[in-house]
């Protein structure tokens, strides 16, 4: 079966791995032959939303590995899309749509319309996020289970 595009990308953390994370892998694929996977490193994680992930590194990229619809799975060490897209040479970028219209993703789809690909918006998957199951764990840990809702 022909796909739209031959090589795909797309970058998250992948902590606390969930349907949104698996959804968005899996749309990717559908549209791509192969797909590269960058997973943020501790270090760019603790750097940009000064946190450590509750998953270490190796782990959450053993994890992506796993998954069938991901054919390579590579650091992500910054957040600069244009040395990555130089990079791997991929024809497309995959990104959830809560980015579309971000001044980044507007400048990062116009340098690879240029080179001939481009930045494909998937559709973000509501009510599911690693900020809201960290939130989750947080009030179980501090005993507040009857305010715990997912």
């Amino acid at each position: 079966m022909d796909k739209k595009y031959k090589v795909g990308y797309t970058a998250g953390v992948y902590d606390l791995f969930h349907r949104g994370h698996l959804n968005l892998l899996k749309r990717a694929k559908e549209q791509c032959e192969f797909l590269i996977v960058a997973v943020s490193t501790d270090e760019l994680v603790m750097q940009y939303k000064n946190k450590v992930p509750v998953i270490p590194y190796e782990d959450r990229k053993a994890i992506v590995e796993s998954i069938k619809y991901v054919d390579m799975v590579v650091p992500q060490v910054n957040r600069d899309k244009i040395a990555a897209y130089d990079k791997y040479q991929f024809d497309v970028m995959f990104v959830g749509d809560d980015w579309k219209g971000s001044d980044v993703f507007e400048e990062v789809d116009k340098y690879m319309r240029e080179r001939g690909g481009c930045v494909e918006y998937l559709p973000y998957t509501q009510n599911v996020s690693s900020t809201m199951l960290r939130e989750v764990l947080n009030k179980i840990y501090n005993g507040e289970k009857e305010n715990v809702r997912v």
